[in-house]
């Protein structure tokens, strides 16, 4: 006699309750040629699931100086407040929108870093250089 492996478990299966909170947002900055917050500086990935909140923010190299303003308002921890506070504030010089946690994001680290290869490889090359305009 053969039996079939039980497969109702694995088609009925739903999301773990604990699985991670993570929230990630690209933070952008004023682009002098666009005239527009659409820059992008960095990518700030938050794990809401922790007390204190788990932050994780990976810079774009070389914008140091453009992402100054980003820099400081990020001080020493970050909350979903903050997030929420900032949407509500955008629309001037800087601005954050809401990215996709990465399928196969191993941790919050990783899911950053796999928002920022994107960024790299596909977004900021579009871009028209910083001061031509």
């Amino acid at each position: 006699m053969t039996t079939e492996p039980d497969t109702t478990e694995a088609q009925t299966a739903e999301p773990s309750p604990t699985a991670p909170a993570w929230r990630l947002w690209i933070l952008l900055v004023w682009h002098p040629a666009l005239g527009l917050p659409v820059d992008p500086v960095a990518v700030l990935a938050l794990d809401d699931s922790r007390q204190p909140a788990e932050r994780v923010v990976r810079w774009v190299p070389l914008v140091y100086d453009a992402a100054d303003p980003w820099r400081k308002r990020l001080g020493e921890t970050t909350t979903g407040e903050d997030t929420e506070r900032w949407i509500a504030q955008s629309g001037g010089a800087c601005s954050l929108e809401p990215a996709d946690v990465p399928e196969g994001a191993l941790d919050l680290t990783h899911a950053a870093d796999l928002v920022l290869d994107e960024l790299l490889a596909e977004v900021i090359p579009a871009l028209p250089r910083r001061g031509d305009g």
